[in-house]
C-alpha cells in the first residue's frame, strides 16, 4: 500500500509541484488549501506524511499540528514556512512536528527532513550575528507567539501601533 502525503498549503504552484513531484515518487497525495480543509479531510483519510504551511487564510498552520498527530501518532509533520522565525519552529516541533524547514523548498529537501530520526530543535549558529533588522523580526515572532497571535495585544507589548506591527508582519523576513 501506497504511503500517504498530505500537502497543507494555499499556494497553487507549490502545491501542484509538489503533489506531481510526490505522485512521481509513488506517494498517495491530498492537497488542503486551509488547515480547516485538512481538518475535514483527515476525518476520512488519515496520512503517513504532511507538510504543512504556517501562515495561510484562516487558521494557523500551527494549530493544525496536534489534530494531525492526534489522527496518526506515527505520522511525520514538516512544518514549512516563508516567514521562518525561531519563535515558531520550536513551537512547532513543540507542538508535534517532525522538522522544519523555510520556504523554498524541494522535494527532496522536504522528503530528507521528513526523514531524519529526530528533530531539529538546536538553531545553528552562524559565525556571522544576526542583523539588526533580523533580531527585530525574532522578537517580533516571540512576542507575537507569547500573545497566541493577538496582534493588539503584541502591539501593546511591544510599545508600537498596531498597524505599524501589521506591516511589519506583511513583510518578509529579513536576511540574517
Amino acid at each position: 500500500m501506497k504511503e500517504r502525503f498530505l500537502i497543507v498549503d494555499d499556494d497553487p504552484a507549490f502545491t501542484r509541484v509538489l503533489s506531481r513531484a510526490m505522485t512521481r515518487r509513488e506517494y498517495e497525495v491530498q492537497v488542503a488549501r486551509s488547515a480547516e480543509e485538512a481538518e475535514q479531510l483527515i476525518e476520512n483519510w488519515v496520512p503517513d506524511l504532511a507538510t504543512v504551511d504556517l501562515k495561510m487564510d484562516g487558521n494557523s498552520g500551527l494549530s493544525l499540528i496536534p489534530k494531525l498527530r492526534q489522527s496518526n501518532t506515527a505520522m511525520k509533520i514538516l512544518m514549512l514556512t516563508g516567514y521562518a522565525s525561531i519563535a515558531t519552529a520550536v513551537e512547532a516541533i513543540k507542538l508535534g512536528a517532525t522538522q522544519y524547514l523555510p520556504k523554498p523548498a524541494d522535494a527532496e529537501q522536504i522528503l530528507t527532513a521528513l526523514n531524519k530520526v529526530e528533530a531539529d530543535t538546536e538553531v545553528a549558529v552562524t559565525e556571522q550575528p544576526m542583523s539588526v533588522n533580523r533580531l527585530e523580526w525574532e522578537h517580533i515572532q516571540k512576542v507575537l507567539k507569547e500573545h497566541e497571535g493577538n496582534i493588539s495585544a503584541t502591539a501593546r507589548a511591544l510599545g508600537m501601533h498596531r498597524r505599524t506591527l501589521q506591516r511589519k508582519l506583511l513583510k518578509r523576513p529579513v536576511k540574517r
